[in-house]
């Protein structure tokens, strides 16, 4: 049996060190109610950028500057020590931890940032990172396109741990990515929300035979730093809420059980057992006696990508 944590806060909007102290501070409460797997949003650090669904990025182009700058600054470095926080909070509970991060690439241009999730063990060590594969709409101003090195099942000592991104989750092939890997916990951390985005998920609940983490941002106007560029025209209602979480636990085949927390900051729990899904899959099981693969057959790139090889031999 895993005992889950869905943590549902604000982040302190760009800022990385601030928003790691609440994080381990978070993992720290959850863990002491026994918690063994807690899972936080989407680019939960430094936070998601929702500016970007409410500047317009070519005739903003100074505003989109500003803002993208102070992302840049307070995105994670995941070569270096940034997480280590996190990291050790992991360890000194015990507990897997699941966290939305907006990374900055350290291995080519060191420009361009990914919308990543990361799965850290229970030793403190990094099991996993996916980057989103298709930003969304303006996002795709943001943020790079991930590859499929990250697109894999993990398992934990809480069970087999896979992760799509907010409308990844509306790609099937990526979806099938994971059932076909086994996975018994399909996490989603999501900037969406809402009845509509909730019937998904349960969705794919009975198509996967697999528990689903549903993790909603939660961000209120007077969440976002006082000295955010143009704050008073982007948020001039700090009650607003600019998204209002919808947290969510989904058990094999459909049914809620926890949730969803709306407009409410929080940590979301749930008892979950893993041993659940391989029963739920007796009448459909979509990558296993339901997939008829001399028909449909499913081929993907793991490989990673990139713009340049560097030949051994070429470079001092």
């Amino acid at each position: 049996m895993t005992k889950l944590a869905v943590v549902q806060k604000a982040p302190v909007f760009l800022d990385k060190q601030a928003t790691l102290e609440l994080a381990v501070q978070t993992v720290d409460e959850a863990a002491a109610q026994g918690a063994n797997l807690i899972v936080f949003g989407e680019a939960f650090i430094p936070g998601y950028p929702s500016w970007i669904w409410r500047v317009r990025p070519g005739a903003d182009w100074d505003l989109s500057q500003e803002l993208h700058e102070r992302l840049l600054r307070n995105a994670v470095n995941l070569d270096s020590d940034d997480l280590s926080p996190l990291f050790h909070a992991a360890q000194r509970n015990g507990v897997t931890i699941v966290c939305g991060i907006e990374e900055r690439d350290n291995r080519l241009s060191r420009a361009t940032l990914y919308n990543s999730v990361v799965v850290i063990g229970p030793e403190g060590n990094l099991l996993n990172r996916h980057r989103k594969l298709m930003p969304t709409n303006p996002e795709r101003m943001v943020w790079g396109f991930g590859d499929a090195t990250g697109l894999r099942v993990i398992d934990t000592p809480s069970g087999r741990i896979g992760s799509l991104v907010c409308w990844e989750n509306y790609m099937p092939l990526a979806r099938y990515a994971l059932y076909a890997q086994g996975v018994e916990i399909y996490i989603a951390p999501t900037n969406d929300s809402g009845d509509d985005w909730i019937a998904s998920l349960q969705h794919i609940a009975r198509e996967g035979g697999c528990w689903v983490v549903g993790c909603g941002n939660l961000i209120q106007g007077s969440d976002f730093p006082a000295d955010l560029p143009q704050k008073s025209t982007l948020y001039p209602d700090a009650e607003e809420w600019v998204n209002p979480g919808d947290s969510v636990v989904i058990a094999p085949g459909g049914k809620i059980v926890a949730g969803p927390m709306r407009e409410e900051a929080g940590i979301l729990y749930s008892e979950i057992d893993p041993a659940e899904v391989g029963i739920a899959k007796r009448a459909l099981d979509v990558a296993g006696h339901y997939s008829r693969p001399d028909i449909f057959r499913l081929n993907i790139n793991t490989s990673p990508q990139s713009p340049v090889v560097f030949d051994a031999g070429s470079r001092d």
